[in-house]
């Protein structure tokens, strides 16, 4: 597989991940000022802006498919461009899974999680935060509060397009299909390099008050395309969990700022049922780490994933 790296240092690699990390975290940066003035606030008072004005929640959502887009979009593909010779579409996960149930799997066992993932978030809330994350907390939930109002159907729609489909798509891409290889190659163990990347996955986002039911999404979703080989199946499982979330929020506000709240014992089940699906999922597949990154062949195995 080496052969078909330009640069085949996992280190290398990480490298080149952080610099286009951030190099796309300054730009969009950049675009936010740009395109505030261009709408007529000031840039630096964005903490003032009235989120009760359509002008602004309509701004801010162009800006979030941005963010998605350009901050984890971009990097993973101008990733795939310097480092690998070959099919690019191929070595960012897109091919058909293993197993054809694990799609239906990776759906099921996200509506399994919802219920040790709200636990998750309650646990989390108890958590004692420095008062500057409380800020950035109170803001985001403000911010998230404007962005799921509806007036009509169509507003739904806009918002699982924004906040669930573009996600789904651009986080898989940047997390699994390029961090999680990397940091597969480092810690040389598919286990831990797919939960050191949820771990980072969920730090990147900086939102601490969902810091660890984001982990443990990050590593299902990890566990997930590892198994698979396929980044069709954490993209669709990312979506499904991203968009049962924004159409309940819809309906329900008081879910911006709380989680539902489900017995211990239910938690715990659907914590239980989880690891029962991925434990099965792990079963059904062949992908090992000496089959992917101890061969210089390339195959179906490694194509995607060394």
């Amino acid at each position: 597989m080496h052969g078909h790296l330009r640069i085949s240092s996992p280190w290398s690699q990480l490298a080149i991940f952080l610099g286009l990390f951030g190099a796309a975290f300054f730009i969009y940066s950049l675009i936010i000022v740009v395109v505030v003035q261009a709408n007529g606030y000031q840039a630096l008072a964005i903490s003032t802006l009235d989120w009760k004005d359509p002008k602004v929640v309509s701004m801010f959502k162009v800006l979030q498919a941005l963010s998605s887009i350009v901050i984890f979009l971009l990097p993973a593909l101008i990733f795939a461009f310097i480092v690998f010779r070959g099919k690019y579409a191929r070595f960012l996960g897109f091919q058909k899974a293993e197993k054809q149930n694990m799609y239906v799997l990776g759906v099921l066992v996200m509506l399994l999680a919802l219920p040790f993932v709200f636990w998750l978030g309650e646990l989390n809330r108890h958590v004692q935060l420095p008062q500057w994350m409380k800020m950035l907390e109170s803001d985001a939930a403000t911010q998230m509060e404007a962005f799921l109002k509806i007036n009509k159907p169509i507003d739904v729609v806009i918002n699982v397009v924004i906040i669930a489909l573009f996600p789904a798509i651009c986080e898989e891409l940047c997390f699994r299909s390029v961090l999680q290889r990397i940091m597969i190659n480092i810690c040389r163990n598919p286990v831990t390099g797919i939960i050191v990347t949820g771990f980072l996955f969920s730090a990147l986002h900086f939102q601490f008050e969902g810091f660890l039911p984001r982990m443990f999404l990050g590593i299902v979703l990890g566990t997930l395309y590892w198994y698979s080989g396929s980044i069709w199946t954490s993209i669709l499982a990312h979506f499904i969990n991203n968009a049962v979330q924004v159409i309940i929020v819809s309906y329900a506000p008081r879910y911006v700022n709380e989680n539902p709240a489900f017995p211990v014992l239910l938690a715990l089940a659907s914590g239980l049922a989880v690891a029962a699906i991925l434990y099965f999922y792990r079963k059904q597949s062949t992908i090992t780490y000496s089959k992917v990154y101890d061969t210089h062949a390339l195959n179906e195995h490694n194509q995607f994933i060394a």
